[in-house]
């Protein structure tokens, strides 16, 4: 692994990993957006829970309004009609009979019909009435919370304070025995939208509890000791069915009713208002316009059934976070390719997502969102840093390159992938050209005109190696060594490398004429050998550059030192048989060469001619 690509990525892991930490244990910027993500779900799930049938929603709906304007009048109606209803209702024997409706004020107008409210309330020890928690800054001109004890079903810790007051709005137009209250504060979260309800309120070292969980714990329901719970919302977006207040209402004062005598015995009954602009509506997990005596009645279903969302431990999803980026981070490292990392970051994110759904159908709360984005940013940025570092190496390796090979070859080579940074053994042939005669010709020019007269001769000769296909290895003083077969494949690169030689011997007859010295002894020995030969950037870690290692580079250079006096142009046998119709070649004979025990047979290449 190149240490200037590692310690990006290990920054990189490090700042998100601190990024993630300080999350979920301090920012929590992105809360909201997890919530609404775990939304989609339970609204999902919330559909298939079934409605407990034992909590029953009595509505004064738009029908109710109508059919009782004529008897009751306008809304709000004598609270002797709902005197009626607890009546009616109490005779089927119901566990217990639950109101939304605030009893804030008396009826001024209608005291009687308040009286005879309290006196049918008062015959009851299961009707239950709301209060609301009011501004705090209020409390010291509230009422002494120990008095309050009983109505509110308060209890009270080690720790409370017992002269402490209380602010809450009380249902005045009862009378204090008929307070059996609990608090119907509405719980939003940060973005505004209704997920929990309140088990109990903490003020002063006493617990308050919320009206559905004061409900729970007087009909002797095992109630979770905590300040709120997570809702469930059974029955989804549509709820639990209403049974309409006036239906009910007429049928309780009809000489020949109708209904199930029985309806509501044994039954939690909660009454409330779902009238047009009258009732209250609130955004919740599973709806925009929630009405609050669902949102209660809900409620006090998750606490009798015990089917409220439970959240996973706070390490989950810290754990899942991390376990994220250390994935990715080990992936990266290993270098493995940036599309299959992000293939098996989708199918993982899938799961996770599929897992949250499941999860939820199982009443459990296991947020993946926050851990899935802290991965993809990781990704992206992991993924462009990749990107940008194979750029620089691509357009580094073009640079280099292309002082060896033809453009149109550094191309190629780079649509392939580049060079491999390991060398490999491959069949090539190579070739050397040497100067002749350059010593006396530099003794009769200065410096300056000798570095001018090379320049130009190496142009026109790398630019004859370029059009064959080959690749400059190197300049060893006065000789070029050239190769075809690597770094790309070429099946013909004996004969490209033949050709090669010979147009090298036609630049080299041009350039002489263009020589202000037509006697000048400059002339080139070219030897070319093939077999097989280690070919990859060899180097230091400073200074790496391309080359040809092996015996075949050996015996190519010293092919090239036996042309004196025999041929400008010599290869051997091995080269000459893997191109063998595609030249003429007269044989120049055998030779002794260091390093090997075998003469070796040389030939002088001819074009052929038709």
């Amino acid at each position: 692994m190149p240490r200037l690509y590692a310690n990006p990525l290990v920054f990189l892991l490090a700042a998100i990993a601190v990024a993630a930490l300080l999350e979920f244990s301090w920012l929590n910027w992105l809360n909201a957006a997890e919530a609404r993500f775990s939304d989609l779900f339970v609204k999902g799930q919330a559909g298939k829970i079934e409605p407990d049938p034992d909590i029953v929603v009595v509505a004064a709906d738009e029908h109710s309004l109508e059919q009782l304007a004529e008897y009751a009048g306008r809304w709000p109606w004598p609270r002797s009609v709902h005197g009626e209803m607890v009546q009616g209702i109490e005779a089927q024997k119901p566990r217990a009979i639950v109101f939304d409706v605030m009893f804030f004020e008396p009826d001024i107008y209608r005291l009687d019909a308040d009286e005879l409210f309290n006196k049918t309330v008062r015959r009851y020890s299961n009707v239950f009435f709301p209060t609301v928690r009011q501004d705090p800054a209020g409390d010291p001109y509230g009422l002494p919370i120990a008095e309050m004890q009983t109505s509110l079903g308060a209890f009270a810790s080690p720790q409370a304070d017992k002269n402490a007051t209380l602010n809450v709005g009380l249902p005045k137009a009862l009378t204090p025995e008929n307070w059996r209250l609990g608090t119907i504060d509405f719980l939003a979260d940060a973005d505004g939208i209704g997920r929990r309800y309140y088990v109990y309120q903490s003020a002063y070292g006493w617990k308050i509890p919320s009206l559905p969980a004061r409900v729970a714990q007087d009909l002797g329901l095992a109630v979770p000791d905590v300040e709120s719970i997570r809702l469930s919302w059974p029955g989804g977006k549509t709820g639990r069915a209403h049974v309409s207040f006036s239906d009910l209402y007429i049928d309780f004062n009809s000489q020949k009713r109708k209904r199930d005598p029985n309806e509501f015995k044994d039954k939690i009954v909660i009454i409330g208002v779902t009238a047009t602009g009258l009732h209250d509506i609130r955004p919740t997990a599973v709806g925009s316009q929630y009405d609050g005596i669902d949102i209660l009645a809900g409620t006090l279903d998750n606490l009798k059934n015990g089917n409220y969302l439970r959240p996973v431990p706070p390490a989950w999803p810290v754990a899942m976070a991390l376990a994220l980026l250390v994935f990715l981070f080990a992936g990266f490292r290993a270098q493995l390719h940036t599309l299959k990392i992000g293939a098996a970051l989708l199918a993982i994110s899938a799961i996770l997502i599929a897992g949250q759904y499941m999860a939820i159908g199982r009443l459990l709360v296991l947020p993946v969102l926050r851990p899935l984005l802290f991965a993809w940013v990781f990704f992206f940025i992991a993924a462009l840093q990749e990107y940008l570092r194979e750029r620089h190496e691509r357009e580094q390796a073009v640079r280099e390159f292309s002082r060896f090979v033809n453009p149109h070859v550094v191309k190629e080579l780079m649509a392939h992938g580049g060079l491999s940074r390991e060398g490999e053994s491959r069949q090539v042939t190579l070739l050397f050209s040497d100067i002749r005669g350059f010593t006396t010709l530099s003794e009769s020019r200065t410096p300056q005109e000798v570095v001018s007269l090379l320049n130009r001769y190496f142009s026109r000769q790398v630019e004859v190696i370029f059009r064959n296909g080959g690749a400059l290895d190197k300049f060893i003083g006065d000789c070029i060594m050239a190769i075809w077969g690597a770094p790309l494949d070429d099946a013909k690169h004996a004969e490209h490398a033949i050709q090669c030689a010979l147009e090298m011997a036609d630049a080299l007859e041009a350039f002489r004429k263009d020589l202000a010295d037509p006697n000048a002894d400059f002339d080139v020995g070219i030897g070319i050998h093939s077999g097989p030969a280690v070919v990859g950037l060899i180097g230091s870690e400073q200074r790496r550059e391309y080359t040809a290692i092996g015996d075949t580079v050996n015996l190519a250079s010293r092919v090239e030192g036996l042309t004196k006096g025999v041929a400008r142009i010599l290869v051997s046998e091995d080269t000459m048989r893997l191109c063998p119709d595609a030249f003429d070649f007269v044989p120049r004979g055998l030779y002794k060469v260091k390093g090997r025990t075998q003469e070796v047979a040389l030939f002088e290449p001819k074009r052929k001619f038709a």
